[in-house]
């Protein structure tokens, strides 16, 4: 085992280095684990540019990881060095009425590996060892990567109610945009519509099987909408989360309907039409993260091949490069850039 490793630091969008520091060890119940592959997700891309209200700079990122166990600490039982693993990275007590009813993604004390604290964008890296599941036999290091990715669509979608024979909108057509499209078709969605400012990534949602893809600046949004759908808007998907884009969600959706609010908010007031929501009945929640669930479901998904793997995965960078890595999750040419670690 080496005495050093390497670990990303992110100080700004302008100031990612790699460090060099002590190897870790596992403790009680926990997994020491060699990096594979991990995911630069737009929260990383946000906390970099100082625009995330909960990920304080500097910080170190790696919350979307594949990794093998490289040694299992005191006390812990079923797994050996060797298994490939996926990180779920909520890290919750345990104690609050949250987690005992199990809801533990949105703890009281919640905190998440690589956001709030130390992630897998490094050598080696421990964790608690029932924060890991396993990788299936045949799924590859990069189809494993987007398992974390897709879990937040897997509960954004459940928290929507029984979507058979809906009409879904998905605003915005960025990484998870796309994995809500999936998930919502595998749901049940009977047409699901995705919107985005830029011509390609509407593209790339048409490929992805969405029935229409509109430019979300369109002044006739709405009508353009239940027009491709031939059908009133039954849920819609906020994965952009900024004024504008509640906006038109409560402007799409039909009486009664329900609007997931998935992507990020900027700090302080969004202002909302209360009216609206009032005298349409509009149902309007929050969704964060996931639970072992819809790790589970988001699995089988990329398991079964309803994720095209190609589309979503667009680049590739060595650890030493992650800071290009960074600067190509925020082109907008590119949908998942992971970063892979191999041995120094």
């Amino acid at each position: 085992m080496p005495q050093q490793i390497r670990r990303v630091l992110v100080r700004s969008i302008d100031d990612i280095t790699v460090e060099h520091i002590p190897a870790p060890t596992a403790d009680e119940g926990e997994l020491l684990v060699r990096t594979a592959v991990v995911g630069v997700c737009g929260s990383d891309t946000h906390a970099a540019q100082g625009h995330h209200p909960f990920m304080p700079l500097p910080y170190h990122p790696g919350h979307e990881a594949v990794g093998v166990v490289a040694a299992t600490g005191p006390g812990v039982d079923g797994f050996a060095p060797g298994d490939r693993v996926i990180v779920e990275p909520n890290l919750f007590c345990g104690r609050c009425p949250q987690c005992r009813t199990g809801r533990y993604n949105i703890c009281q004390e919640l905190t998440v590996f690589g956001c709030q604290t130390p992630g897998a964008m490094t050598d080696l890296f421990t964790i608690p060892a029932d924060r890991v599941h396993r990788v299936p036999a045949g799924m590859t290091d990069l189809e494993a990567a987007l398992v974390e990715p897709l879990a937040t669509p897997v509960h954004a979608v459940a928290k929507a109610g029984d979507l058979t024979g809906r009409a879904v909108v998905v605003l915005g057509a960025g990484p998870i945009g796309l994995l809500v499209l999936a998930a919502a078709r595998h749901a049940g969605a009977a047409a699901i519509a995705v919107t985005d400012l830029l011509p390609g990534k509407r593209e790339r949602a048409l490929r992805l099987g969405a029935d229409a893809a509109l430019p979300a600046d369109a002044a006739d949004l709405t009508e353009q909408a239940r027009q491709a759908l031939g059908a009133p808007v039954d849920v819609v998907f906020d994965c952009v989360a900024r004024e504008q884009s509640m906006a038109q969600a409560t402007d799409l959706v039909t009486k009664g309907g329900r609007i997931i609010v998935v992507g990020v908010g900027a700090a302080g007031t969004t202002p909302v039409r209360l009216d609206l929501i009032q005298d349409r009945e509009i149902s309007v929640e929050g969704t964060l993260m996931y639970t072992a669930d819809d790790y589970r479901t988001a699995i089988a998904l990329i398991a079964s091949g309803a994720v095209d793997t190609d589309e979503i995965v667009t680049a590739t960078f060595p650890l030493e490069e992650a800071a290009k890595a960074f600067a190509a999750s925020l082109a907008p040419e590119h949908v998942k850039v992971l970063v892979t670690v191999e041995a120094p």
